[in-house]
Formats: structure tokens, C-alpha cells, sequence
């Protein structure tokens, strides 16, 4: 996969404050606060900066963490996974593989059939409903 690289300038000037501060910063939207935590629509889900498909809404659940959860991606290369020591935990960072944007964290507290949930922010996803 072909890594979308931007600078900073062109990434603010893609994206608003909040959107920034979350992708691009690994910031974290309040819990019950996002476009789609609570959002039942069919289709899908991708990086609201370089537009890669990550999820589709069939793999998304209700977790009652307030953010959007899925239990796997569209395709397991689409989403990078590193090691976050920050804020005093040990969690696995989820991250856009095409532009590195920070989505939220993968738990292993997710259904069947992966057992994963993949709790992501809503200011780093953009939704195309199916057609």
C-alpha cells in the first residue's frame, strides 16, 4: 500500500481543529460525543484523512463505551496496530496503514467471532452510506 504523506500545513488545512487534534495529534473525543458512537446506518466507514475504507457498519456493535466499536476491519491490512504506553496503561493504538492517522485502540473485550473491539474515534472517520 502506497503511504499517503502530508505535511502538517496540508493536513490542518484538510481537516478541522477537532479532526486534527484527534488524527493526526492521537487526541480522544469525549465518550458519547462523536458523529457516530450512536449511528445505525449500512456502509462504510474510512480515514476522514486519506479516505481508506476501514470498517463497514456490519461489523459495527453497540459496546456502551460511547464510541463507535467494530469487531474487525474491512481488511486487517487497512489498519496498523503499535504498542501506546500513554496515560499510565499498556493498549494497542489502531492507526490508518495508508497515512498513519490515529483511530482509537483495539481491546480484545469484543463478540464473536474476533473477540476484538476496535473502539474508534468518530472525528477520525468519515461514513459513505451503501448504495
Amino acid at each position: 500500500m502506497k503511504k499517503d504523506i502530508r505535511t502538517e500545513e496540508e493536513w490542518r488545512q484538510l481537516l478541522s481543529e477537532d479532526e486534527y487534534r484527534i488524527a493526526r495529534e492521537a487526541g480522544t473525543e469525549r465518550a458519547f460525543s462523536g458523529r457516530y458512537w450512536d449511528h445505525h446506518k449500512t456502509g462504510s466507514y474510512h480515514c476522514i484523512c486519506c479516505g481508506l475504507e476501514l470498517f463497514h457498519s456490519s461489523a459495527k456493535f453497540e459496546s456502551g463505551s460511547g464510541w463507535p466499536s467494530f469487531f474487525q476491519p474491512v481488511a486487517r491490512e487497512n489498519i496498523a496496530q503499535l504498542e501506546d504506553r500513554s496515560h499510565f496503561m499498556i493498549r494497542t493504538e489502531a492507526l490508518c496503514a495508508r497515512c498513519d492517522a490515529h483511530l482509537g485502540h483495539v481491546f480484545s473485550d469484543g463478540p464473536e467471532p474476533t473477540g476484538l473491539r476496535y473502539c474508534i474515534n468518530s472525528a477520525s472517520l468519515k461514513f459513505a452510506p451503501e448504495k
